[in-house]
């Protein structure tokens, strides 16, 4: 097959300046290619890296992009504009994948040898969906991002997909490194550092963490962007976040960390966690947060927020736990269990590694391929 991968408009492939989507499409791109298939993956051009170029035979265009903006209607209208500048530079193929938003509403009516349309759907839809009637297939990353969609579009309904993100399980295996003896357990985050990611409640939770006297020594990990340009809060969160328990940051309890974009460099920071902390407040945000599959891979016990987007992979008190969003009490709660018992975490952790080895790169990428193989053999009969 021939397949051309589409991403957004902000990050550039290989994903050195992080990306979900990024990191995701560059890992599944390289498995097609060593199947035999030829791909072109499309992203934003960057400083110092060629415009068009093969490498490992894979071929990696790149085009003006953009930052992100700090307002919903401005990203979409860069996304617009960022699909008129794709389309005009696709080649042909047999399968076209995208997560953008515009791109699909045209593509397939305007560029027919632009090949079957996939729609990767990784956010919650906002009613896109019903426009992306020319579509063979829309992915959707997880079961209430499926049912949104089928909701929203119901004579697409045969088209949608429930299909999972994949993790590259061989990079976060391994033990955690060592570490001294005295040192306080560790409770991380990682991704973009916002509002909607329910940062506030867990610094609220922070610090009543901080008034229980039988715990042994933490601390909180805070990994990500801050920057709007790269889809964070920007300074002005950063200061209300910093106002919450501020003796806490001012002693290290709470702190900030920049992103990794090196993928080792990525797991081994998830492996030094002891407690994994998602408490996204993002009830239509969210599709299938990789972060978290990321730290079930490496094993480490999770703790988010009893949202939707989980349902599919975690089970609250067998592979994580669950608290109400926007609950600083429950997650303080969830997570002081967690510091107190050791046994605790290693049981949800080693859960948390099985139940995510079937979403695999391998595997997931064998799925497509041969969910890519029958559109394209229904289309030929």
């Amino acid at each position: 097959m021939t397949i051309t991968i589409v991403c957004g408009f902000l990050l550039p492939v290989p994903p050195v300046a992080g990306g979900a989507m990024e990191k995701m499409w560059w890992r599944l791109a390289r498995l097609y290619v060593r199947r035999g298939h030829r791909v072109t993956l499309i992203s934003r051009r960057w400083p110092g890296w060629a415009d068009d170029e093969t490498v490992d035979g894979l071929r990696l265009l790149r085009l003006p992009g953009f930052d992100h903006r700090k307002h919903l209607w401005q990203n979409l209208l860069l996304d617009a504009l960022w699909g008129l500048r794709v389309f005009r530079a696709l080649p042909e193929a047999d399968i076209l994948i995208t997560n953008t938003v515009a791109l699909p509403v045209f593509v397939r009516q305007l560029r027919t040898r632009a090949g079957l349309l996939v729609v990767n759907l990784n956010r919650y839809p906002k009613g896109q969906v019903r426009w992306y009637g020319g579509a063979a297939r829309i992915q959707a990353a997880s079961g209430i991002i499926a049912s949104a969609a089928a909701a929203q579009a119901p004579r697409l309904a045969d088209r949608i997909k429930l299909t999972p993100n994949p993790v590259d399980c061989s990079l976060f295996a391994g033990p955690a490194p060592a570490r001294a003896a005295d040192a306080p357990l560790t409770i991380g985050f990682m991704g973009r550092i916002h509002p909607e990611k329910g940062l506030l409640t867990l610094a609220a939770a922070a610090t009543r963490l901080a008034r229980e006297a039988d715990l042994p020594p933490w601390r909180i990990v805070l990994r990500g962007p801050t920057e709007v340009p790269r889809g964070g809060g920007g300074a002005d969160f950063v200061q209300r976040l910093q106002a919450v328990g501020p003796e806490l940051w001012r002693d290290g309890r709470l702190a900030l960390a920049p992103a990794l974009g090196d993928p080792a460099e990525l797991a081994n920071a998830y492996r030094a966690l002891d407690v994994f902390c998602y408490p996204t407040e993002a009830a239509e945000g969210e599709a299938h947060p990789v972060a978290v599959l990321e730290a079930m891979a490496a094993g480490r016990p999770v703790v988010a927020t009893e949202l939707p987007c989980f349902a599919d992979q975690l089970r609250s008190g067998e592979n994580a736990l669950l608290v109400p969003p926007q609950n600083a009490k429950d997650l303080a709660g969830a997570l002081a269990r967690l510091l107190r018992e050791p046994a605790l975490r290693s049981t949800l952790g080693g859960h948390a590694r099985e139940t995510i080895s079937t979403l695999d790169d391998a595997t997931i990428a064998e799925q497509h391929l041969a969910d890519y193989e029958q559109l394209l053999h229904a289309t030929r009969r």
